[in-house]
């Protein structure tokens, strides 16, 4: 069920502009559906979370690899799960009156698919799935926190958010897989129930603690959440609320029980929670902008629950769990306050905020009670939750209460909560004086009533905080078998409005009345505030990093960008030569012996390939060079041919002329020969380089043959590619079957390549009609197949050329089909066929220009290319829907009674035969198109297109009718001259 609202989640995220054209803002109502049903089945859960049951669920993801989905939820993960589907509903109620001008279709849908990463994230059991919803949150969370890109606050914010956290996330990716190899499995219940030991399963549990502390903020990351305030209210209440980093925090909690007596880790928890919970209080009491307040204090309360959450004793672990609940409603209610603050005055500066609790006493109400629960102040939940935060401290005294603290660690740990309790009860009085508060000689605002639905999700959530403040009984009975699960320290005495004159109690009024002193003298504590040195913080150390990287980035792309194809060609071949030829000085694998060559013709050819490169090199014509380089490639399908490989020497041959013809369409527009200048000195660099890389490359094939051991995995095809491919032809059943997957990531690469070069030439459409021209009779007759090359200049056309043209097109056509077709069996394929198929068009081209190119084929090469993609990727699952499996072959036979004995060689269909067909033969034909609208772009963009551009810079320049000279233009002035060219007008400026 879990995975079926994740699905769903991620389903009405998809449909989220639909809903925002259809439904306008109302479209958050329906999005708000999916988490409040999720909330609804997940309150069905009680029965068996609360009895100490667990909920699992298993959804098969890769079964041929036994890859599944393991959901696990226990009392933890019901918990956070309530709150990321309860608080989310409400959100995204909210989100109706809060962008009630207009709804914004992107943040509807990321804010869904947010909620839904994030209920993955904590109620996966497989660590790797764990990490996968980790940084979904992550990118969804950058997508919402640049809500608006225009803004250069929420560019930066959301960036910032991305690199601290993602850094976060690589460190946290390195300790899953450490964790994962020393226990044997990455499924989180199975580590906590048999937790691995040693130094590496000690680094692994740090570095995921790495992970979760940059999520939730703490110190030295707490910047980035301040910062992500640019994002909308409603989106901030959500994410730096009550979901996203609350990750890190349930990431600690449900680690802190097995973990916490790892070297470091109580050091690290302690020490980073209690200064990020002074930190954050410190700086919130600087804050004018009362959502930024919120902000700050946001990552002082982070800090505090990730200390008690993760400092693994049985009372700390009930009160940071009853204060992850607490902190979720009553941030998620204040936030939500803000935003309606802001609609109804236009501001969240509280020093021009003044007189709104008489306006609106119902919002002032509201967020006096979130405020006090922040604060801890009875009889809130946030008070029993502080209380019962205090107690576990306070049992550190007693010899560390297992945990292994000196006495004065632990005063200086309980300190330092104090002190940080201190600060959020004055920045929270702060903050509600400072949003509704009368203030003396503020001139006054005018607020409008909010709407009714506009306050329900504040009001729901702020009666939860006075509502649970009397129920310290019964969510202390919820909380305390998962905080039993920890072995180390004093139970807690519950959480209670009343436990009797105690220490935690006496703390707590300390708190409470220094907080109250602090804001009595706010002007005081400004000013001390004020004296205080400027150092640099993490803020501003991230800011000189990244702007040092940027620097560093310029000088290396200065030095290396050049736009110098050969300079980036030879850093690649550089890295090349040394690190892959490199590894031939350690290897051991050289063969025993090497044989030359098999045949004579082998040697003739060799040698003729070798004498073609080097006149390829020293030749200074363009167009000889590339001849030149064509009889390397050439000979290389010999080779392919002597060894037995006719398909791959029918491949290489026509993608060799396939390359010649874009050479030398490319080359039209070049100078006819290199520079003439006397040779500088790189290029004998570059010989040396060419030579060590034709050396490396040589000894590396020489290594690779000697250092095989197992038998070839090739052995097997010749009885798979019959069996199951239903083919003799191995190199096609391989392409189409076998390997099906890489071949529909290579041709979806060939489309994405075409559309890139047909981008470069054309800008609205890869077809360029041309109208005939008055006087090209010969284009507009009838009857005749090359008409247009009456068009071209008579100097230009080859009357043999386009003879031959005429015969050899319907020819080669015929032959790219029947390559198609019979190339399941016998050498050909729809690769080989697109490229014959091509190269008739290229023909075309050659022989009577664009006209002839546009009248051979009348559509748009990406239409081919889309249609060809379409057709392999619907032939691939449509096995699948009809119950079989992605990719699987069928064969299928027509036979012709009478004439069955009668079977081509090729088990094609002939007239006098059958019809022997395989299913994959369909998704060659996607192949086929591809191929061929891959040829066509080319064509249309190298040859075409320049021919285009060609013409235009040939023609005559428009002179204007009158020759009257212009008057000169001073700097003083500018002077408009008109003029007419045929009828047309233009100016002068």
């Amino acid at each position: 069920m879990i995975s079926s609202i994740v699905v769903a989640h991620l389903v009405v995220a998809l449909c989220a502009p639909w809903l925002a054209r259809r439904m306008g803002s109302n479209g958050y109502l329906a999005m708000a559906i999916v988490p409040a049903v999720g909330f609804g089945w997940l309150i069905g859960l009680a029965p068996l979370i609360t009895s100490g049951g667990r909920y699992v669920e298993t959804m098969p993801w890769i079964p041929q690899l036994g890859v599944e989905i393991h959901y696990q939820v226990g009392l933890l993960q019901w918990l956070l799960a309530l709150i990321v589907t309860g608080i989310g509903a409400l959100v995204l109620f909210y989100c109706r009156w809060y962008f009630e001008a207009g709804a914004n279709p992107r943040t509807m849908g990321v804010l869904t698919a947010f909620a839904a990463a994030m209920l993955g994230l904590v109620t996966v059991d497989d660590l790797v799935m764990l990490y996968v919803f980790w940084e979904l949150t992550t990118v969804f969370s950058y997508l919402l926190i640049g809500y608006d890109p225009t803004r250069r606050a929420n560019r930066s914010a959301a960036i910032t958010a991305l690199v601290v956290t993602t850094t976060g996330g690589l460190a946290m990716l390195v300790g899953i897989v450490a964790l994962g190899f020393t226990a044997g499995t990455f499924s989180l219940s199975a580590i906590l129930a048999q937790p691995p030991t040693g130094t590496l399963s000690t680094v692994a549990a740090l570095l995921l603690l790495v992970g979760a502390l940059s999520k939730s903020a703490l110190v030295p990351f707490h910047f980035w959440l301040p910062g992500a305030m640019a994002a909308p209210t409603p989106i901030s209440a959500y994410l730096h609320a009550a979901a996203m980093v609350k990750a890190g925090v349930y990431l600690v909690a449900a680690m802190a029980p097995v973990f916490a007596a790892v070297p470091g880790w109580r050091l690290a928890v302690g020490l980073l929670g209690a200064c990020t919970m002074i930190v954050g209080g410190w700086r919130a009491l600087r804050q004018n902008d009362i959502k930024l307040l919120l902000a700050y204090g946001t990552v002082s309360q982070l800090g505090f629950m990730v200390l008690l959450s993760g400092f693994g004793t049985q009372a700390t672990m009930l009160a940071g769990l009853a204060m992850v609940i607490g902190h979720a409603l009553f941030k998620a209610t204040l936030f939500l306050i803000v935003g309606v603050v802001d609609h109804s005055t236009g501001t969240r500066d509280l020093t021009r905020l003044t007189g709104v609790a008489q306006k609106l006493p119902l919002v002032a109400v509201l967020a006096g009670v979130a405020a006090a629960s922040m604060a801890g102040l009875p009889p809130t939940l946030g008070f029993i939750a502080k209380e019962s935060a205090l107690e576990s401290l306070s049992y550190l005294a007693d010899a560390g209460d297992g945990t292994g603290l000196t006495p004065l660690v632990a005063a200086l740990m309980v300190a330092a909560v104090v002190a940080g309790s201190v600060l959020t009860v004055a920045y929270s009085v702060r903050w509600w004086w400072g949003a509704f508060a009368d203030k003396a000689g503020v001139a006054e605002l005018d607020v409008h009533r909010p709407a009714t639905g506009f306050l329900v999700p504040p009001l729901v959530l702020g009666a939860a905080c006075l509502v649970g403040g009397f129920l310290g009984g019964p969510i202390t009975d919820l909380l305390a078998p998962y905080a039993a699960t920890v072995g180390t320290g004093h139970a807690s005495h519950g959480l209670a409005l009343w436990h009797g004159f105690t220490v935690p109690l006496g703390l707590s009024l300390l708190a409470i009345a220094g907080g109250g002193v602090l804001f009595w003298q706010r002007d005081a504590m400004a000013r001390v505030q004020a004296t205080f040195p400027k150092v640099l913080g993490a803020d501003e150390l991230y800011a000189l990093a990244i702007k040092r990287v940027d620097a560093i980035a310029v000088e290396v792309t200065a030095r290396t960008q050049r736009g110098s194809l050969a300079s980036y060609t030879s850093i690649v071949l550089v890295m090349v030569v040394v690190l892959a030829g490199g590894s031939l000085l350690f290897t051991t694998h050289w063969p025993a012996s090497v044989q030359l060559f098999d045949q004579l013709p082998q040697v003739l050819i060799g040698a003729a390939m070798i004498a073609a490169g080097v006149l390829a090199a020293t030749s200074r014509g363009r167009v000889r060079a590339v001849l030149l380089v064509g009889v390397t490639g050439y000979g290389t399908a010999l080779l392919f041919l002597l060894h037995g490989g006719p398909d791959l020497a029918l491949t290489q041959v026509l993608v060799e002329t396939v390359s010649l013809i874009v050479f030398v369409m490319v080359l039209r527009r070049l100078p006819k020969y290199f520079t003439n200048r006397p040779l500088h000195s790189t290029r004998w660099w570059r010989t040396v380089l060419a030579a060590l890389v034709g050396g490396s490359v040589t000894l590396l094939a020489i290594v690779s043959a000697g250092a095989r051991v197992a038998v070839p995995v090739s052995v097997d095809y010749y009885e798979a590619s019959y069996e199951f491919g239903y083919g003799k032809n191995i190199v096609n059943v391989t392409l189409v079957d076998t390997r099906a997957w890489d071949t529909i990531g290579e041709i979806s690469v060939l489309v994405i390549a075409a559309t890139g070069v047909a981008s470069l030439i054309f800008l609205r459409s890869r077809v360029q009609r041309v109208r005939p021209r008055e006087g090209d009779a010969a284009f507009g007759a009838r009857g005749l197949w090359l008409r247009a090359s009456g068009a071209l200049d008579p100097g230009s056309r080859s009357l043999i050329f386009e003879v031959v043209t005429r015969i050899m097109f319907t020819v080669m056509m015929v032959v790219s089909l029947f390559l198609l077709i019979a190339g399941h069996n016998a050498p050909g394929g729809g690769f080989a066929g697109g490229l014959v198929a091509g190269i008739a068009l290229m023909i075309r081209y050659l022989a009577a220009g664009r006209r002839e190119l546009d009248d051979a084929a009348p559509f748009d090469a990406g239409r081919l290319l889309g249609l060809g993609l379409a057709i392999a990727v619907l032939s691939a699952i449509t096995p699948a829907l009809l119950g079989g499996k992605i990719f699987q072959s069928y064969d299928l036979k027509i036979v012709i009674p009478g004439w069955e004995h009668l079977d081509t060689p090729w088990g094609a269909w002939t007239l006098l035969g059958e019809m022997h067909l395989v299913s994959s033969t369909v998704f060659d034909v996607g192949v086929y198109l591809i191929v061929i609208g891959v040829v066509l772009d080319l064509t249309r963009t190298l040859g075409a297109g320049i021919d285009i551009q060609s013409e235009q810079d040939q023609a005559p320049v428009p002179q204007p009718e009158s020759t009257r000279a212009l008057p000169a233009l001073t700097p003083e002035s500018e002077q408009v001259i008109r003029y007419t060219t045929g009828g047309g007008k233009g100016h002068y400026t």
